[in-house]
């Protein structure tokens, strides 16, 4: 079942306790480069809320001029509408000014504390060892990259500062609006607690049945990708209707969840409204019973000194229900924050160790031993794959492994690389174990070509250089004859720099594996592994792919993964695997002459089935 599609689609919220948040704030050692245009932003947020804050009681005070109750005034403002007016004007410019400020410098922070995540993230990722990959789906991978990212990027663009300016609000808010009027300050607060009680667990039921509703929708997803992979075998069974009516009942069931949330949505909606106008009204009967009172009541409260607490009491319910908002954003940045601090904190393969000094770079005449090697994959320690593994090949050799399939060929030669870690025994190159070696030193010696042959969407010439980064022209074109592939590559009107697309499929079998060849040839291993190339191409290609590895495989050791077995009785040796053990060993004449042998009769039947 792929879900891969899903991944990512739906960031965990983490709950937020002193020990996530703290987790959480590591991700913004990211933002400490960056840290004085931070503190600029920061800045900026504070004074855009504060000249945000000064224009209800601009208002107030404008009312207050109109009815001619200028007493309330400061006697540093102007006492005409018109001065007001045009204090409000420049108060309102100068929070334009501050909003672009703000949101130029934490755009900067963010652009490039994100590019900077990214990078390191990716850099992790590439350093990472084979069993990480194998324990994950591409799909949960790169969602870290993307939306994990993309939601850590709105938390510094967006959340963060919101969430500030909200906090700010709400307190500044409720100072001023005691400073206007405590009695009806006291009035108004009483509301809120059940107000803000009843929204939560509304807001919570929501959620959940949201969640509810992707997780249907999921489901049905996964119905069209199961189906549209194997509309081969759909078709052949005749399930057309039946994967039809699976979908059409995954889509109920969706409709069901949805239109149960929308029920709760339209509550939540029309609860707010009363909620909100009913205490904007409740205030303004009460306000209005200040109002009238006579001016010598210590309880009378001027006209424009209520419109400001109306507004300042509107801008605290903005902030209440937008802190609700923010806090489910912070949950889920929390988890994106998490979900990439777990890669971060992976261990990497112990590549580019430090070289002593005076040391030269390590030279690999291509000798190879193996001393009782074993070996269980990290993800099944309970399967042996390899049981005492013993073999020596001297510098120059070409070795074949043959065997049935999953007998271990495969993991011999990817031991050989390190890509996983020995379950016990040595394999020494050149009298050194590989452990002690510097892994990146050793893999830039050793040069493999796959059985299914990987290319990268750019060019040929990048294809090929991919061996040797930097390589002379020259030298590209000599690894591309000898690879027998410049012949075709002259027939493109492109030549090098025709595009080979996605993983290469704008070329044929045969064309991908000479190129692949001819990175090999251009890298220039000692020590190389073969995966047999020629299983399935047709008879042309086949000779052509086997007189380039031919060439490759000319001085240099060689092991190579035999499937066809007419293929490797020029190798001077043939090492015969089964069960994860090595069961006969010799030349293709004397193992084919044991008519009891596992070889002989692995010859017999491939011979029989041609």
């Amino acid at each position: 079942m792929n879900t891969s599609g899903q991944v990512g689609a739906d960031v965990p919220k983490v709950k937020l306790t002193k020990e996530s948040f703290q987790r959480g704030l590591r991700i913004f050692r990211f933002v400490l480069p960056y840290k004085a245009p931070f503190i600029a932003g920061l800045l900026l947020l504070l004074l855009s809320s504060v000249s945000t804050m000064v224009m209800p009681k601009m208002l107030g005070y404008l009312v207050n001029i109109a009815n001619h109750q200028t007493a309330t005034l400061p006697a540093y403002l102007p006492k005409t509408i018109t001065g007001i007016a045009l204090v409000l004007f420049g108060v309102v410019l100068l929070q334009g000014v501050f909003s672009f400020g703000r949101i130029f410098f934490f755009s900067r922070v963010s652009e490039f504390s994100v590019r900077d995540i990214r990078r390191t993230l990716y850099q992790k990722l590439v350093t990472l060892p084979i069993p990480f990959f194998e324990q994950r789906r591409v799909g949960e991978i790169t969602s870290r990259l993307t939306s994990d990212v993309a939601n850590i990027q709105d938390t510094f663009t967006l959340t963060l500062a919101e969430f500030m300016r909200q906090i700010l609000t709400l307190l500044a808010g409720v100072a001023f609006i005691m400073w206007e009027s405590w009695r009806l300050s006291l009035f108004m607060l009483a509301t809120f607690p059940p107000l803000v009680l009843l929204a939560f667990l509304f807001g919570r039921s929501i959620r959940k049945l949201s969640k509810q509703t992707q997780d249907e929708l999921a489901k049905t997803n996964v119905i069209v990708e199961e189906t549209m992979q194997g509309i081969n075998s759909v078709k052949a069974f005749t399930s057309e209707q039946h994967e039809v009516q699976r979908y059409g009942l995954g889509l109920g069931r969706t409709v069901d969840a949805a239109l149960k949330a929308s029920l709760f949505r339209g509550g939540f909606v029309s609860f707010i409204i009363v909620a909100i106008f009913g205490g904007i009204f409740l205030v303004l009967w009460r306000g209005a019973t200040y109002v009238e009172l006579p001016a010598s009541d210590p309880r009378h409260l001027p006209m424009g000194d209520l419109v400001s607490f109306i507004l300042y009491t509107m801008f605290i319910g903005a902030s209440v229900a937008g802190l609700g908002e923010m806090y489910g954003k912070i949950q889920s940045s929390l988890g994106a924050s998490e979900r990439i601090l777990e890669i971060l904190d992976e261990e990497s393969e112990p590549v580019h160790q430090p070289r002593p000094a005076g040391t030269a770079p390590l030279k690999v005449r291509g000798d190879i031993e193996y001393q009782h090697v074993q070996f269980r994959y990290p993800t099944r320690p309970d399967l042996t794959v390899l049981k005492d593994i013993s073999f020596h090949i001297e510098a120059g050799e070409k070795v074949a492994l043959v065997g049935p399939s999953g007998a271990g060929k495969s993991t011999i030669v990817q031991l050989l690389m390190l890509l996983y870690p020995l379950s016990g025994g040595h394999i020494r190159v050149d009298g050194r174990d590989i452990n002690d070696l510097d892994l990146t030193e050793l893999r830039q010696h050793i040069g493999i070509v796959p059985q299914e042959t990987l290319l990268f969407g750019g060019t040929i010439r990048e294809n090929i250089l991919y061996g040797r980064p930097g390589a002379p022209e020259a030298d590209i074109i000599d690894a591309a004859r000898r690879a027998n592939a410049w012949q075709f590559i002259q027939s493109f009107p492109e030549g090098l720099e025709t595009v080979v697309g996605e993983r290469g499929i704008k070329l044929s079998g045969g064309q991908r594996q000479r190129i692949a060849i001819a990175r090999a040839i251009l890298k220039n291993p000692a020590i190389l592994l073969l995966d047999e190339a020629t299983s399935a191409l047709d008879s042309e290609s086949e000779k052509l792919v086997q007189q380039a590895m031919d060439e490759l495989m000319q001085n240099r050791t060689s092991i190579i993964i035999a499937h066809r077995l007419s293929t490797i009785r020029k190798v001077d040796k043939i090492l015969v695997i089964d069960g994860g053990r090595i069961v006969e060993q010799g030349s293709h004449d004397e193992l084919s002459h044991d008519d009891n042998g596992l070889y002989a009769n692995l010859l017999k039947l491939q011979f029989e089935l041609t």
